[in-house]
């Protein structure tokens, strides 16, 4: 990666939004199927994904990419999260799994 590159994690909806941009008659296979893609599985508008990003790494201390990661599933139940989030190499108390449902839940 060059100088002027810069990597940044993005959930879903966002990449869909930059997408959503390109000239698809001139974009590549790839290009197509990705935007394809963030189109069929966004689960939330861009604003809306970048507000619960935010949130949950402010108020329930996860990285950036474990906030995208929960904006990208948008699980609903304690069940669903503690499943998703148990590959982490950190466990989560009940509390910030239930503060990351409450964020998730207002934010729908």
């Amino acid at each position: 990666m060059s100088d002027k590159q810069q990597k940044k994690v993005l959930s879903i909806p966002e990449a869909n939004q930059i997408l959503q941009k390109i000239d698809v008659e001139k974009a590549d296979q790839i290009q197509k199927r990705t935007l394809d893609y963030t189109t069929k599985f966004s689960k939330s508008t861009p604003e809306e994904a970048k507000k619960m990003r935010k949130e949950l790494e402010t108020e329930a201390g996860l990285s950036q990419e474990e906030a995208v990661e929960v904006v990208n599933i948008m699980p609903k139940t304690l069940e669903e999260l503690r499943t998703f989030t148990s590959g982490w190499r950190k466990l989560l108390p009940t509390e910030t799994l239930e503060k990351i449902l409450k964020i998730l839940q207002t934010r729908k």
